[in-house]
């Protein structure tokens, strides 16, 4: 008992000489330090500025040292800002401060990092359950830090930078009542125009305390007109683009699932009703995790607008002793002064630069062939060598092992956690079918689903304990599996063994890591009660450890995320994985849509995209082999059907496909993205734009959904080049100016028929 309170009068005394500094600092007008770089923290008028090139964000420290939002748009100079406040004078109905500032309202105010249960009755970024069941948490400003460059974030994906390419500001708060110290975490990119926000929570109290929430950002915008934009879908259906205007209440995008989902992807935009592709304001968010998460926007009675973005609260608890700490993951926000087109390129150039990393961040990736769409689990060495002997001959550079390799697995009923090879399918062995295909002069790469189990399997029969579930209740399986609690090291140990033996036995160079259902009757035999809701965070932070290792033992492996198609597509995954199989529907048709929505967010370096047979395998639509290399050919580029069974023609045409590929796929990845047309706002054509970042060259695609009669010609404005300046139309020879395509137009010669696809490339000449 003595102990205790000991603890607790040095707590007060901790409380009592913060407070002594503050008032020191405030009646001094103590200057702490001169802008570097891109954050400045004006000490006269109490004013973090964050800036990058073309935009501001501000927030201020009241005399009761609570952190109020000030603006975040574009540029502007100055720190004495805290007029931009406008908080009401009189609002007698909702519990207030009376500072030096005049009367505020938490209920109104601005606050930057909202908790809950102390008058805000808005949304709260955190709430706590303490050991007397109370759930009131308070956010006091207590100091702060500059430093250049960017710290990691522990356990988490995260973007990264070198000292001169970002500068992050710490700001240090506390709760009196709880003992819990508040870390915010901003990280300013000037070039890209982002920044990007998280917080950690560290126990420095006397007692256990429950985290009920943790909202990586919360950010209060002081109007309500705006849109909201979201990327919604299912499985074959990923990321399709939703726009409406908010309205009073709450609007909200969510995965309670453990894995991002088909159902919804963890970005989403605010804009200007009247904002298009390249003009009107838009902000962007995107959290950098790949499990359930919360995407909310909530327009409060006085008008204004706050977006939140972080773990999904349901069903979510961490439990903090004292000296504990929770980690939060990361959000990358950007503003765009120059319409949604410019919103996704900031996110683009970020994600390219600073958030994929490793030997392939840089590097073309190799033209693959899966076998997947070609054989399903019906197919051995034989015939994968016949295969790849074809593949060889088009010049294709992979072959790519799917589903089916191991245990005794022949459909999807079996074997998932038996990382083992079945010798039945592959003779002689898989280092034997890995050297032949060397031979033959292709890389191979393999399908693995890490995370799963089967009941019907050699490990389940061993450890039925494995598997997430809650002891008593019924197993529900999906697509005949269930999911391994990679909460549990000796889970993870055991499975990431087994495929280090497999890719350690045979020159693998690629792995495809699936996972093909979520998480459901969450629980294990193992953690305490109180840890229990810790585990749909826990297992994430598994997965991430898993392919952690995975990269530091083979540094050289092409690591390819994919998740029942597209429902792991996250800025998360990208951290680990420079690509991510964007969607298991391949067809070029609803690729557009797919590819559409997806650039909103993410590069299209990233864009796991194949050409594969046609009729396509889920929708049974037949579409022109030219036009599904076109669209595949904005994305990784591969191929997904039986190249031993296709035409002559076809394989002729692969060949042509791989050698425009080649020519024109480090413009994909390395140019700025332009989007033209909108399959989500007509059927008749879908165009895009790749433009270099010299402004040297351009590359247009243009796909003709649904041909017309009597329309002869379309005209196509282009967008991103160089003014004043001339570009020759490599296919014509003929120059245009610069303005005159992006004014005037280019004009789309008349192609016959439906789905058929036309490339121009321009050059330019002076």
């Amino acid at each position: 008992m003595l102990k205790i309170l000991l603890k607790r009068i040095e707590k007060s005394r901790e409380i009592c000489y913060i407070n002594c500094i503050w008032e020191l600092a405030v009646s001094r007008k103590i200057k702490r330090t001169e802008k570097i770089m891109s954050i400045v923290f004006d000490e006269n008028k109490r004013v973090f500025k964050l800036d990058t090139e073309k935009s501001s964000y501000a927030f201020h420290i009241t005399d009761s040292r609570n952190l109020l939002h000030l603006y975040y748009g574009g540029y502007i100079p100055e720190t004495d800002i805290t007029h931009m406040l406008r908080i009401p004078n009189d609002e007698p109905f909702v519990p207030a401060v009376h500072d030096a500032m005049g009367p505020h309202s938490f209920d109104c105010a601005p606050i930057e990092f909202p908790t809950s249960g102390v008058a805000d009755f808005r949304e709260p970024a955190m709430q706590v359950m303490d050991i007397n069941g109370m759930s009131a948490c308070e956010c006091y400003y207590k100091d702060y830090r500059i430093s250049n460059g960017k710290p990691k974030l522990k356990g988490l994906p995260a973007t990264y930078a070198a000292d001169d390419e970002a500068q992050t500001l710490e700001v240090f708060c506390y709760d009196p009542h709880s003992g819990l110290d508040i870390t915010l975490m901003y990280s300013v990119f000037p070039k890209f125009d982002v920044i990007t926000r998280s917080v950690k929570v560290e126990n420095n109290g006397l007692a256990a305390i429950d985290l009920r929430r943790i909202i990586s950002m919360s950010l209060d915008l002081d109007r309500m007109d705006y849109d909201m934009i979201t990327l919604h879908g299912t499985w074959a259906r990923e990321r399709h683009v939703q726009r409406f205007p908010v309205r009073f209440g709450k609007q909200s995008i969510d995965s309670n699932r453990g894995a991002t989902s088909h159902a919804h992807n963890n970005f989403f935009a605010l804009c200007d009703h009247t904002a298009t592709e390249d003009f009107g304001e838009a902000y962007g968010f995107a959290l950098v995790y790949s499990g359930s998460f919360l995407g909310m926007v909530e327009v409060g009675q006085y008008e204004k607008t706050r977006a939140l973005l972080g773990i999904n609260p349901y069903d979510f608890s961490w439990h903090l002793e004292p000296g504990e700490d929770f980690q939060a993951p990361e959000v990358i926000m950007t503003y765009s002064g120059e319409g949604l087109g410019q919103m996704s390129r900031n996110f683009h150039d970020v994600m390219r630069n600073n958030l994929i990393r490793g030997k392939w961040k840089n590097m073309r990736r190799p033209i693959l062939i899966n076998n997947w769409e070609a054989t399903y689990f019906n197919f051995d060495t034989d015939k994968l060598l016949d295969i790849a002997r074809e593949a060889k001959k088009a010049g294709i550079e992979m072959l790519v092992m799917d589903d089916g390799w191991f245990g005794h697995r022949n459909d999807d009923k079996s074997s998932l956690g038996d990382w083992f090879v079945n010798e039945n399918k592959i003779k002689g062995g898989l280092k034997h079918l890995v050297d032949e295909v060397n031979k033959i002069g292709l890389k191979f790469g393999i399908w693995f689903e890490p995370e799963m189990i089967s009941p019907d399997s050699k490990l389940y029969a061993e450890h039925q304990d494995w598997c997430i579930h809650i002891p008593g209740r019924h197993r529900t399986t999906v697509r005949s599996q269930l999911v391994l609690d990679f909460s549990r090291k000796e889970v993870r140990d055991y499975i990431y063994e087994q495929m280090k033996a497999i890719l350690s036995s045979a020159n693998i160079e690629y792995v495809k890591w699936d996972m093909n259902r979520q998480l459901s009757e969450v629980g294990n035999e193992v953690f305490p009660p109180e840890r229990q809701r810790e585990i749909w965070h826990r297992y994430v932070l598994g997965v991430y450890e898993m392919q952690e290792r995975l990269l530091t033992d083979f540094p050289d492996l092409l690591l390819e995320n994919c998740a029942g198609g597209g429902s792991r597509f996250d800025a998360g995954m990208l951290y680990y994985s420079p690509q991510i199989w964007t969607s298991d529907d391949t067809d070029a048709i609803e690729r557009l849509k797919i590819q559409y929505g997806t650039s909103m967010c993410y590069p299209c370096s990233c864009f796991g995209a194949h050409v594969s047979d046609s009729p396509n395998h889920c929708v049974g639509r037949i579409t022109p082999f030219e036009t599904r290399g076109h669209v595949a050919m904005s994305g990784t580029f591969g191929y997904e059907l039986d190249v031993t069974k296709i035409s002559d023609d076809d394989k002729y045409a692969i060949k042509e496909q791989i050698e425009e590929f080649n020519k024109y796929n480090p413009l994909v990845r390395t140019g700025d993205y332009y989007r033209i047309g909108n399959p989500f706002a007509n059927d008749r054509f879908d165009a895009w734009q790749f433009v270099a970042k010299d402004k040297s060259e351009t590359l247009l695609e243009y796909v003709q959904v649904l041909k017309e009669p009597s329309v002869f010609l379309h005209r196509v404005k282009l967008k991103g080049l160089e003014k004043g300046c001339y570009y020759r139309h490599e296919q014509t020879g003929r120059v245009y100016s610069a303005e005159l395509l992006m004014n005037s137009g280019f004009d789309i010669p008349s192609l016959w028929g439906d789905f058929r696809s036309f490339i121009a490339h321009f050059v330019r000449v002076k």
